[in-house]
């Protein structure tokens, strides 16, 4: 059940649409943002609010990258599989953090801090192979790099920008 500031909240967001549902993937964010992850409670009461269906609010949810519908770490780790990052050694950062992290993609370290999930295209060709954390992408990655990037974020350092 989401708290009644955020119900409020939402409301407030969703009455300054035209329709309802074009607010569908904000609302999403937003109680992701309080609690970390889409649960099938916020799914019932968020497409309540937004006039759908939970099946509907459903769809778009396993539509987007960017919503989670099981728990995730505190930082999700999105290694690019597009061709570009493919050919440029896409599975070598793949496996090398599967190694580095002892988890296999879709997993959360023990310790809940990293999240691996491939994804498709991040529009860092130019870079590749490449990867985005917490909307922070990383390009031209080796595993020193990695481990850099991994140490940094498991010391809870300022994260934000680009590299």
């Amino acid at each position: 059940m989401l708290p009644d500031e955020l119900k409020l909240k939402l409301r407030e967001m969703i009455s300054g649409a035209e329709s309802p549902r074009e607010k569908a993937i904000d609302v999403m964010f937003e109680i992701q943002e309080l609690q970390g992850w889409m649960s099938d409670e916020a799914m019932v009461d968020a497409a309540g609010l937004l006039g759908m269906s939970p099946l509907e609010l459903e769809e778009l949810a396993t539509f987007y990258d960017y919503i989670y519908r099981s728990p995730v770490g505190k930082y999700v780790i999105k290694v690019c599989d597009s061709t570009v990052c493919w050919l440029e050694g896409h599975q070598r950062v793949l496996d090398y953090i599967s190694s580095r992290l002892g988890i296999t993609p879709g997993e959360t370290s023990a310790d809940g801090l990293f999240t691996l999930l491939p994804v498709c295209c991040i529009g860092y060709c130019d870079r590749a192979p490449a990867m985005v954390i917490n909307k922070r992408v990383f390009g031209s990655l080796t595993p020193e790099k990695i481990d850099r990037v991994l140490d940094q974020l498991a010391q809870n350092a300022d994260f934000s920008g680009s590299e």
